[in-house]
């Protein structure tokens, strides 16, 4: 009977130690897909978006700087009526400028989940509020191929005090480059929000990385945002008070 006893014993904790592993696995997929896209560090991008709509199509360029888990600033580019506005998060506070009123507005967290210059793409998105790595929980729930690549499926669900916008988030993160190929974003009822798709594969500063993103809404039809990645460094030196409302009105 003891020995029976010390089975089942030794068994359950078997079991337990393997679901950690399990899930301490997808912590670390998570984290390398995130730590290989956003740097160890920092990271500074220049990109493009196409805004498509049933009736138009509209299109910006921006540059960006960020600091890992801690502060962002981006500046549009192009075209010249959006010129020199400017979006920062620096620690939980986020503002924007923009030079025609000259005025910065601070942003409030409920326009986290909002599309950023009206795209599909969120100011979250843009100003990396939340963190997919230290703000969510990471399950690994099946493998599955994305044009011709093999990929975990990763489901994500937030922490209890997190402030993070969305409900769940499922990532496909190929397994032999760990690159995000799909997102699938959805609200606090747990219904779908949009899809993040990405794919031209480039390096970038000796990463290979997507260069094209799609930002698809799961209920507008025909909506769809693109992002294009230009160009693209990590681990840059940046100032200590780059991120600053200052710099925000002299940034170009």
């Amino acid at each position: 009977m003891k020995t029976l006893t010390l089975f089942v014993a030794i068994l359950i904790a078997s079991l337990v130690a393997g679901l950690n592993v399990y899930s301490q696995d997808a912590t670390e997929i998570v984290r390398k897909a995130d730590t290989k896209f956003n740097g160890e560090k920092t990271n500074y991008s220049e990109m493009s978006m196409t805004i498509v709509r049933p009736k138009y199509k509209r299109s910006l360029e921006f540059k960006s700087w960020s600091e890992t888990n801690k502060s962002a600033l981006t500046l549009i580019t192009n075209p010249a009526k959006e010129k020199g506005q400017t979006f920062l998060k620096s620690g939980n506070n986020m503002w924007s400028w923009n030079p025609t009123i000259q005025r910065i507005i601070k942003l409030p967290p409920a326009m986290m989940s909002q599309g950023w210059m009206g795209s599909d793409y969120s100011n979250d998105d843009i100003l990396k509020e939340s963190s997919l790595v230290t703000d969510y929980t990471h399950k690994l729930i099946q493998s599955e191929n994305i044009d011709g690549s093999d990929c975990y499926v990763i489901e994500l669900m937030p922490l209890e005090n997190a402030d993070v916008v969305w409900g769940k988030i499922i990532l496909w993160i190929s397994k032999d480059e760990y690159i995000n190929l799909k997102a699938e974003y959805y609200d606090e009822d747990l219904q779908l929000v949009k899809t993040h798709l990405a794919y031209t594969i480039k390096t970038f500063d000796g990463r290979r990385l997507p260069s094209v993103m799609e930002i698809i809404p799961a209920d507008e039809p025909g909506n769809k945002t693109v992002v294009t990645i230009v160009n693209m460094k990590f681990n840059i030196a940046i100032e200590k008070d780059f991120f600053s409302q200052q710099n925000m009105k002299q940034i170009r």
